[in-house]
């Protein structure tokens, strides 16, 4: 990136720029689209049902619909809007520290946003099931050796349901990240979704993967995060957004027939007037031919196993790393003033992210304290890219350290080995507001079912 005056910077951070922020042939197809056909039409055009079939020929055959939207808030309102429509339900489970949007239906769901709203109640249909992070979480990997950590937390989900079932109500769905963003920048342990996918749909719910963030190869070793628990593992609907139009707004809902139909049978047909329009839908299929073409994905497992591999060897030397975990190009740095206490280190990682950017590096931070430097850059970052940053991230902890007095010595070395093994093994593999939905006009555009072409 390049500011006004001409002074490069190494964007370590915006998921949203997939494929660059400026890659030529994403360019193209935009610049030509809006000489063509620039806006609503109002019938479906050949570019959105053909980039349609591309996208669901990447998922599991039962996920055969689509519904093009604007952004991953409007994605996350519709994925609710369709899991109460088939399941007749209202209650929805989601995680702490979650955030799946802005909307009001979104916010509720995300509290990531509505723990610091002033005045804000919880809604007695949403309910929060913990965090599942084997570092600082309810169960940590650190106490519980051997143990199937993904079980322990599913079961919390279990519990969550039990008890709303006592209430006499009913789970409408369980949504979330496939891998943990703002709550901490972690996947989720190992058969974590397995379990409670299952718990889930035995107590009649669905399961919504909301991949805004992680999807489109991110992640490296798969398409989409949902993938890394199995690849038996299927949500019932998935929701894309951020990379899908490298920074140009377009979402979208991938679902089942059957959720579709049970959406189409209250009688008003979804309309969205600037979901799936020809300019954004043309930006889209670039930046999938770019996926494509240059094998991004596979470069993503590469650059992020080596940034990984990196980022825990300066842990060795370096006592404010606590963790470092993730796969792919999503990875988080948990810095702490004590490795036994894990202390957050918030202010540190706050005054790293700011001497980073005095030095032409944009890395930001995220997680409940602030203490979790995060990695999500354009998935053309680099194994040069990463020694720049580790090289300065080596001096700037240095620097801090000596100014705190931190010292290091051969515990915390076999401290920060043992702590990265565990996240590694771990990963593998009132209301003020109110539900809002609004019916748009009657249209025959709003949805894409495809045929079974793979």
């Amino acid at each position: 990136m390049y500011d006004e005056m001409g002074n490069e910077y190494l964007d370590c951070i915006n998921n949203v720029a997939h494929v660059g922020h400026c890659h030529p042939h994403v360019v193209k197809a935009g610049s030509e689209q809006m000489a063509n056909l620039s806006t609503n039409s109002r019938y479906l055009h050949d570019n959105l049902v053909l980039y349609a079939q591309r996208i669901i020929n990447y998922f599991p055959n039962k996920l055969s619909v689509c519904y093009f939207v604007n952004s991953g808030s409007e994605a996350n309102d519709l994925a609710l809007r369709l899991a109460r429509a088939h399941t007749k339900n209202k209650d929805v489970i989601c995680l702490d520290g979650a955030y799946h949007g802005h909307l009001i239906s979104t916010t509720a769901i995300s509290p990531y946003k509505f723990s610091h709203i002033q005045g804000y109640k919880k809604k007695k249909s949403v309910h929060v099931a913990p965090l599942p992070c084997t570092y600082r979480g309810m169960y940590r990997a650190s106490d519980h050796h051997g143990q199937d950590m993904g079980l322990l937390y599913a079961n919390e989900v279990q519990n969550i349901i039990n008890s709303v079932h006592s209430d006499g109500r009913s789970v409408a769905a369980f949504i979330c990240e496939s891998l943990v963003s703002c709550g901490g920048q972690f996947p989720l342990p190992k058969n974590y979704l397995r379990n409670v996918y299952n718990y889930v749909h035995n107590a009649g719910g669905v399961c919504i993967a909301d991949e805004v963030q992680t999807g489109f190869g991110r992640v490296g070793e798969h398409m989409w995060g949902f993938q890394l628990q199995g690849e038996d593992i299927c949500p019932d609907i998935v929701t894309l957004g951020k990379p899908i139009g490298n920074g140009h707004p377009i979402a979208i809902v991938v679902t089942t027939k059957d959720i579709a139909t049970s959406f189409e049978s209250l009688g008003v047909e979804y309309f969205n007037t600037y979901g799936g329009n020809p300019v954004s839908v043309a930006i889209a299929a670039a930046v999938l031919d770019v996926i494509e073409q240059e094998n991004l994905q596979q470069h993503a497992k590469d650059v992020g196993d080596y940034l990984v591999n990196s980022l825990r060897e300066l842990q060795t030397r370096h006592p404010l790393i606590g963790d470092v975990r993730g796969c792919g190009l999503f990875v988080g740095v948990e810095l702490v003033l004590d490795r036994q206490t894990k202390e957050p280190a918030t202010e540190e990682a706050r005054h790293l992210s700011l001497m980073l950017k005095e030095q032409h590096v944009l890395l930001s931070t995220e997680g409940k304290y602030g203490n979790v430097l995060k990695f999500k850059p354009p998935m053309v970052f680099t194994k040069k890219n990463v020694d720049n940053v580790v090289d300065k991230l080596n001096v700037l902890l240095g620097n801090i350290e000596k100014a705190r007095g931190l010292v290091y010595s051969l515990t915390c070395i076999s401290a920060a080995l043992a702590s990265s093994a565990d996240s590694l093994t771990e990963s593998d593999s009132t209301e003020p507001f109110e539900d809002t939905t609004s019916d748009g006009e009657l249209s025959s555009t709003s949805s894409i079912e495809m045929p079974d072409a793979r």
